[in-house]
């Protein structure tokens, strides 16, 4: 039989505090995606991980604070562990190419569109692994338009936000990027569970597994991490976050007059003191007596 299905059971406490996590998680992400455009002379391929990592950590984490408010009717709900945790690897690591592909390739049309829609299929792919760790009474069925509608609205806003993050014009860019990332994961996760239908079966078996207040303290360190992680970028990289570029170690920084530097090289001779012009005083030097 067709359960009664509950996605706010606690108002929109849930969905604000997902939503935040998730635009956290695109903000550092992106910053950090988008370093090596920012800061001349980063070390791309380890700033690339670090945003992967937060990205998908963010959509992650943003999922099953949304899964918090999640009830089916007189129907206990537990995930599999092991399935929970590897909807995270899958997630960081499909999100992890998008921003491979766009961070070497750079804001081009094709690089975009290809990173686009891999990170998009990277929160889709998430978003129902996660969903498939659930073990209840019952089986879950989708409407296969709506759940279409929610990975194309995935792969637009994905894009959309690596465009944003990429044009590196300022911190309003930023936050602009990193709410479009957020509605990008918010958006895909909502869309997705208006597709959901859910059929109990009415038996005594219980569901096997844990129950999500079971997961809630593992899943509260990645939120913490990306706290203090965004903590540490801005105190300690604020060029980063404004999104003014900034010059490699070693290099003249704007504001501060560079010292002259001497050559002694014979292609760089140093320059002479120019001879007055005119008529030149010719002195006699009178003897002195003694």
């Amino acid at each position: 039989m067709q359960s009664t299905v509950d996605g706010f059971s606690y108002g929109l406490v849930t969905p604000t505090v997902a939503f935040l996590m998730a635009c956290l998680g695109g903000a550092l992400g992106l910053r950090c995606a988008t370093r090596p455009l920012v800061v001349t002379g980063s070390w791309r391929p380890g700033w690339l991980a670090l945003g992967s990592g937060a990205i998908g950590s963010g959509i992650w984490t943003m999922h099953f604070i949304a899964m918090m408010g999640f009830t089916i009717e007189n129907t206990p709900i537990h995930y599999d562990r092991l399935m929970t945790f590897a909807s995270l690897a899958v997630a960081v690591v499909m999100v992890g190419i998008g921003i491979f592909i766009v961070g070497y390739r750079g804001a081009t049309g094709t690089a975009l569109f290809t990173g686009g829609t891999i990170t998009g299929l990277g929160i889709a792919s998430m978003h129902y692994l996660g969903m498939a760790s659930m073990s209840l009474d019952g089986r879950l069925e989708y409407n296969t338009l709506t759940v279409a509608a929610s990975v194309a609205i995935a792969m637009a806003a994905a894009t959309a936000a690596l465009w944003a993050a990429a044009q590196a014009k300022g911190f309003l860019w930023s936050v602009g990027a990193s709410v479009v990332m957020g509605l990008a994961v918010t958006g895909m996760h909502y869309t997705g569970m208006a597709a959901l239908e859910v059929h109990v079966h009415g038996t005594t078996d219980p569901a096997t597994g844990e129950s999500a207040a079971a997961l809630l303290a593992p899943m509260m360190l990645g939120p913490l991490a990306l706290l203090v992680l965004a903590g540490i970028v801005v105190i300690f990289d604020p060029l980063m976050i404004t999104g003014r570029p900034g010059p490699a170690p070693g290099e003249h920084k704007p504001g501060i007059p560079a010292r002259p530097r001497h050559h002694s090289s014979p292609t760089h001779p140093k320059r002479l003191r120019p001879r007055a012009r005119g008529p030149v005083e010719h002195r006699t030097r009178t003897p002195q007596k003694h």
